[in-house]
């Protein structure tokens, strides 16, 4: 994912209704580590090959 590409998305907290702030839709709570399912993002994640750090590459 290109820098560009990235857009700040803020939604609540499932379990305890705080704001969460990430980006694209991908949400992980500090206060209590609630996380959504990465399918519910807005953008397509970049696949293991495409990853700079990836064995091989």
């Amino acid at each position: 994912m290109s820098p560009a590409t990235a857009e700040i998305t803020t939604t609540l907290c499932r379990q305890c209704d705080a704001e969460v702030s990430r980006l694209n839709g991908r949400y992980a709570c500090p206060l209590c580590g609630w996380v959504n399912h990465w399918t519910e993002g807005s953008t397509v994640l970049q696949s293991a090959e495409d990853d700079p750090d990836y064995p091989g590459s």
